[in-house]
């Protein structure tokens, strides 16, 4: 079963930390964060990983489940997520930006690490609902 480890942006926008740094991760286990902030999800086969973190009681972002807002979005730092047909995000902010919409996005990988509500990041905020 794939495992997504996963780090709130709010929590890298709050600490000061980039997005873009190497080792986010290690930074955020070593921030003694609450587990809806940081941890790890088993996303079973098949499996939406929005849906999976509702399944442990974790409130994420979402709106529209179907794709078309950027409201569930996260970044993907390591491994890779299929996602189903969406119409929001442009070809380079999924190709060259790592959005995914965890509403409709799956690991495609068996360790995956996201950081979700992304929303907050400038060039989504025009399309949050």
């Amino acid at each position: 079963m794939p495992t997504v480890e996963y780090l709130n942006y709010e929590v890298v926008n709050d600490q000061g930390w980039d997005i873009d740094d190497d080792d986010l991760f290690e930074k955020a286990a070593d921030a003694g964060l609450d587990e809806e902030d940081f941890g790890e999800l088993d996303v079973p086969e098949g499996s939406y990983i929005l849906e999976t973190a509702e399944a442990q009681g974790y409130d994420w972002p979402f709106s529209c489940r179907a794709g078309a807002c950027a409201n569930c979005a996260s970044i993907v730092k390591e491994g890779e997520i299929d996602m189903d047909m969406q119409q929001i995000l442009s070809d380079e902010e999924v190709e060259e930006k790592n959005v995914r919409l965890t509403c409709i996005g799956s690991p495609a990988t068996d360790e995956v690490k996201i950081v979700y509500n992304a929303k907050h990041l400038d060039y989504l905020q025009n399309r949050v609902i």
